[in-house]
């Protein structure tokens, strides 16, 4: 069955001044989807999502939301999407409860906050205070924060960095709950792993373009159709499968 189009951006540019941050680049992302964007740093990742969730003026091109223009009705879309703030966007001795409210209260949303922290794990946190949060329990919050508005689209920028591995295949299980209920989830990253485990598909961004947009699987066999192989035998497990496998693989208090 054909998806629909739930975000659609045609010919894309970003300029400040002789930077040339994005140039012209054209993609969509489909409903019910998890499409990543990848690429190293300074590629263009962060002001492309920050454009499309209408924090940041594009230069030129066109930019729908749900079928909404970022220009024109930008206050409807930020009704529709969930963006996941940085650590330092909460206020660090109000607990998890209290944030929750807070930001209830800046949606205008009625939500029970136990609810919401049983979606990622961190019911037993509810008294704690954000600042006395491991990394790992930070990022599930803020991922929970995203969902107060019950949004269509969630917008998840570098969501793993400086996590160890626990705390990385805890978040994918969430991000994939998050999509299973209901929600599109578009996500940057530099960790190709993980947009391999995550992605139903893929952008890959060099220097402010899009160089390939496929499956990850559609990517790894047309490198493959060209002769490519492995230097090294991949086995069937890596030394990450090895640490989880000896710490155990259930939600900790990372």
């Amino acid at each position: 069955m054909q998806k629909n189009s739930i975000i659609q951006v045609n010919n894309l540019e970003k300029k400040y001044e002789s930077f040339h941050a994005v140039k012209g680049i054209s993609f969509e992302v489909q409903e019910g989807e998890i499409f990543g964007i990848l690429g190293p740093n300074g590629a263009g990742k962060t002001t492309t999502l920050e454009i499309i969730e209408t924090l940041r003026d594009k230069t030129s091109g066109s930019v729908s939301v749900c079928g909404l223009n970022i220009e024109t009705q930008a206050n409807d879309i930020k009704q529709l999407i969930g963006v996941q703030l940085q650590a330092a966007g909460y206020y660090p001795s109000l607990t998890l409860v209290e944030l929750l409210l807070l930001f209830s209260g800046l949606y205008n949303r009625e939500i029970n906050p136990m609810n919401m922290l049983a979606k990622v794990g961190l019911e037993d946190k509810a008294k704690a205070k954000f600042k006395e949060l491991s990394g790992g329990q930070k990022q599930r919050f803020s991922i929970a924060t995203t969902l107060i508005n019950q949004p269509k689209i969630i917008f998840l920028d570098e969501p793993t960095t400086g996590l160890d591995p626990q705390a990385r295949r805890n978040l994918w299980d969430l991000i994939r709950n998050v999509r299973d209920e209901g929600a599109t989830v578009v996500i940057t990253t530099h960790y190709m792993d993980e947009a391999e485990q995550l992605c139903d598909r893929v952008a890959v961004m060099e220097a402010g373009k899009i160089i390939a947009l496929d499956t990850p699987d559609a990517l790894i066999d047309q490198l493959v159709a060209t002769g490519f192989e492995r230097k090294k035998e991949v086995k069937k497990a890596n030394l990450e499968d090895v640490f989880l496998s000896l710490t155990g693989n259930e939600w900790k208090d990372e």
